[in-house]
């Protein structure tokens, strides 16, 4: 099923301001994974947590209130966006999270998704 609201092709400098670099690891927020795949954050989460033998640590985490400043102070120099916005701590994840995750939602869009994320290399 192709969606109509997003172009056939993700524009990688887009992907790479979505990219941030916590716990030592290249990763995106899950709302951003959501985007990309045309999925809610919240069905994106549910199937994490429904298959969650396939996202050990290194693939997927929760972010703590110091990990979501970082964030916040690199997109908008203020703390208390994100946090009004989102009732819980955003995931986040990384390259093999997010293959994983088109996997699991089996549409065309998160396959394309997931192949233009790995090709601006999150590693």
């Amino acid at each position: 099923m192709k969606s109509e609201n997003l172009p056939e092709k993700i524009d990688e400098k887009i992907v790479e301001k979505l990219i941030y670099e916590i716990r030592g690891m290249q990763v995106m927020l899950d709302s951003d994974v959501a985007l990309c795949f045309n999925v809610s954050t919240k069905r994106l989460n549910e199937q994490m947590r429904r298959n969650i033998e396939r996202f050990p640590k290194d693939f997927c985490f929760k972010l703590n209130k110091e990990e979501i400043t970082q964030i916040l102070r690199s997109q908008f120099a203020t703390t208390s966006i994100l946090s009004s916005i989102r009732r819980y701590n955003p995931y986040v994840y990384a390259e093999h999270g997010i293959i994983a995750l088109a996997g699991i939602l089996k549409r065309d869009v998160a396959a394309q998704a997931s192949i233009e994320i790995s090709r601006n290399s999150l590693i």
